[in-house]
């Protein structure tokens, strides 16, 4: 697994997108028990947050210890530095495993076997992301050719499976067919800046290029978003969820 976002973490936390409370809803209808939670890969543990609200025990993983310094607590969260393919978990622990923006930087068939030794028999597990963010118009044209276009060459091979809607991913389980969900959130022009800073293929356009590509794209955004307006930004949800055999 890779680690992109130890770098100013902090603003990772401060601008990640989070996720619809009808999301959460749906996961808590599908998962009877309630007892574990693991969130793979829990970033700034947004995700571990609302699970622990449902939960018993959430443990949140992360390869990061710069993000799990800056996520958000709660009693019933057990944070630790795991990476997702080799656990100190026992057998059969989880009735839910949830990968939230991070199953595409995972080695597919390790972290597989990890799941099927720590889920329980029958448990569910949802990998759970967002495509690109959409605006307006006038706005995503801009926001697509500054994705393809200037740092498109800069996204690391795996940003494909974000591309294909999370499709192609590998997933060797009894798959339910969600529901589709829209993530609808109310941003700043200063948070859409923030956000796209935060996309690693601009971290390694800096790294090579010794200069921010994002600056110019602010310059574009102007007729379109000023800085007194907050708009609606929408996120489709990418969501593969399965079932783990229950033999």
């Amino acid at each position: 697994m890779k680690d992109n976002f130890s770098i100013e973490s902090d603003n990772y936390a401060k601008y990640r997108p989070t996720y619809p409370a009808i999301f959460f809803d749906y996961l808590n209808s599908i998962v009877p028990s309630k007892q574990n939670a693991w969130d793979c890969g829990t970033g700034n543990g947004q995700v571990a947050y609302e699970l622990a609200k449902t939960f018993a025990c959430v443990f949140a993983t992360d390869i990061s210890q710069s993000q799990i310094s800056h996520a958000l607590q709660a009693d019933n969260i057990n944070y630790s530095v795991q990476p997702a393919e080799a656990t100190n978990f026992e057998k059969n622990q989880f009735d839910l495993i949830v990968i939230a923006q991070a199953i595409h930087w995972f080695d597919y068939e390790r972290f597989f076997e990890e799941v099927r030794r720590t889920a329980k028999r029958g448990g569910i597990i949802c990998a759970v992301g967002y495509g690109r963010i959409e605006v307006s118009k006038q706005i995503d044209q801009r926001i697509k050719h500054f994705y393809q276009e200037i740092i498109g060459a800069y996204w690391d091979k795996e940003r494909k499976y974000i591309d294909e809607h999370y499709n192609t991913i590998p997933f060797p389980f009894n798959e339910i067919q969600a529901p589709r969900f829209v993530n609808k959130l109310q941003w700043t022009r200063e948070h859409l800046l923030g956000y796209l800073n935060m996309w690693s293929a601009v971290r390694h356009y800096i790294r090579q290029n010794g200069h921010n590509p994002v600056n110019q794209f602010e310059h574009e955004l102007d007729g379109y978003w000023d800085n007194r307006q907050t708009k609606e930004v929408r996120f489709p949800l990418m969501l593969r969820i399965g079932q783990l055999a229950d033999f």
